[in-house]
C-alpha cells in the first residue's frame, strides 16, 4: 500500500531527523576539472561518495534515500560522456546490490528505464527483486527521471485504469506515481552551488525543506550531510500554518 501523505492534504508527522532525503548529486565535473582530470574520473568519484552518504543515512535513521542520478534531460551530454555513465551504473549495480542486500537495505530505481540497455534493466529488476523485503533504508535511483514525466506517466495509467473516473482529486492520482511507496522528502539537498530543483520530485517537493551548499558531491561527507540535517533542525515546517499554532495541540476532526 502507498505510504504517501499528501502534506497539501493532510500535515505530516515530522521529527528532528528527515525520514525521507532527496539528493542532487552536483559538481561531479568541475570537481574532476579542478584537479586537471577528465569528466569522467568526476563521475567515477561521485559513484564512490554514495557509499557513505548510505552509510550516514543509516546510522542516523534516515528511512528513505533517492539520489538524481540521470535526468532525462542528461541525454543532452556528449555522448561519449553519457556512454561512460551507464557503463558506471552497471559496474555500480555488479558491486553493490549484495553489499545493499548484506546491509537490509531496500533497492529500488524511478524513471523511465525503457530507454536503457536490457543489461542495465536486468540488473535493476534482479536488485529490486533481491533487496524487496529489506527494511533498515530504502533507497532510491532516480534514473532516466523528470518531474514532469512523473506525473503525465501517473495520469495516463490513472485514466487507463479509471476512464471515467467522475471526481479527479489529488488523492486519485497519488498512488500512480513514482515515488508512492514513500512519504514526500523531508529534506532536499542539491550540491555543487546552483540553486534548482531541475525537474527533480516536482510533485513531490511541495512542502520539502531546500538545503543548497557549494561543495562539490565529490567532496560531500557525512559532515556536509550533518550540516544539511543541521539546518533541517532549525527550520519551522507549518505546513501552512503559524508560528502560534505549532504550540497548540491539533484538534481532531469529528
Amino acid at each position: 500500500m502507498p505510504q504517501t501523505t499528501s502534506s497539501t492534504r493532510e500535515i505530516p508527522e515530522t521529527g528532528s531527523i528527515p525520514r525521507h532525503v532527496a539528493i542532487i548529486m552536483d559538481g561531479n565535473g568541475r570537481w574532476a576539472k579542478s584537479r586537471f582530470m577528465p569528466r569522467v574520473a568526476g563521475h567515477k568519484q561521485g559513484v564512490e561518495n554514495v557509499r557513505g552518504v548510505i552509510k550516514a543515512c543509516g546510522e542516523r535513521g534516515v528511512e528513505y534515500l533517492t539520489l538524481f542520478a540521470f535526468s532525462s534531460e542528461n541525454w543532452r551530454r556528449p555522448a561519449d560522456e553519457v556512454s561512460f555513465l551507464m557503463q558506471l551504473f552497471v559496474g555500480a549495480l555488479e558491486q553493490e546490490l549484495a553489499k545493499l542486500h548484506e546491509n537490509n537495505i531496500c533497492f529500488k530505481v524511478i524513471g523511465d528505464i525503457t530507454k536503457f540497455e536490457p543489461k542495465i534493466i536486468e540488473f535493476i529488476r534482479k536488485g529490486e527483486q533481491l533487496t524487496a523485503n529489506n527494511t533498515r533504508l530504502t533507497f532510491t535511483i532516480a534514473a532516466n527521471y523528470g518531474g514532469r514525466w512523473d506525473v503525465m506517466q501517473a495520469i495516463q495509467k490513472m485514466l487507463a485504469q479509471s476512464p471515467n473516473l467522475p471526481d479527479l482529486k489529488e488523492d486519485s492520482l497519488t498512488p500512480y506515481l513514482s515515488m508512492s511507496y514513500a512519504p514526500e522528502p523531508d529534506l532536499f539537498i542539491r550540491t555543487g552551488g546552483e540553486y534548482r530543483v531541475s525537474n527533480f520530485l516536482l510533485w513531490q517537493l511541495a512542502y520539502t525543506e531546500l538545503y543548497f551548499t557549494d561543495t562539490l558531491w565529490p567532496d560531500f561527507d557525512e559532515k556536509a550531510f550533518d550540516l544539511a540535517v543541521q539546518s533541517y533542525q532549525q527550520r519551522e515546517r507549518r505546513f501552512g500554518r503559524t508560528s502560534e499554532q505549532l504550540n497548540v495541540p491539533l484538534i481532531p476532526e469529528v
